[in-house]
């Protein structure tokens, strides 16, 4: 007597979800201002270019400037 062996269902391969550029688009570009607004706060408000007065700005992000490597002293 010949044994059957069960075959598993045969499946398609998954494919991975699709996301539109259009979708994204506008939240890139929020993040990426976000990004160099962060990044100008960080590295440029309080030196020749400030937007702000006052030392405030400077000493909330004075730990973040030296660990970016921009000087301020």
């Amino acid at each position: 007597m010949a044994q059957h062996v069960a075959q598993p269902p045969a499946t398609t391969p998954a494919l991975p979800a699709t996301l539109p550029l259009k979708a994204i688009a506008p939240w890139a570009l929020f993040f990426g201002i976000l990004m160099l607004v962060l990044l100008y706060f960080v590295g440029a408000e309080q030196g020749a270019t400030a937007v702000l007065s006052g030392e405030g700005v400077h000493e909330w992000v004075h730990d973040a400037r030296h660990l970016l490597g921009f000087p301020c002293h």
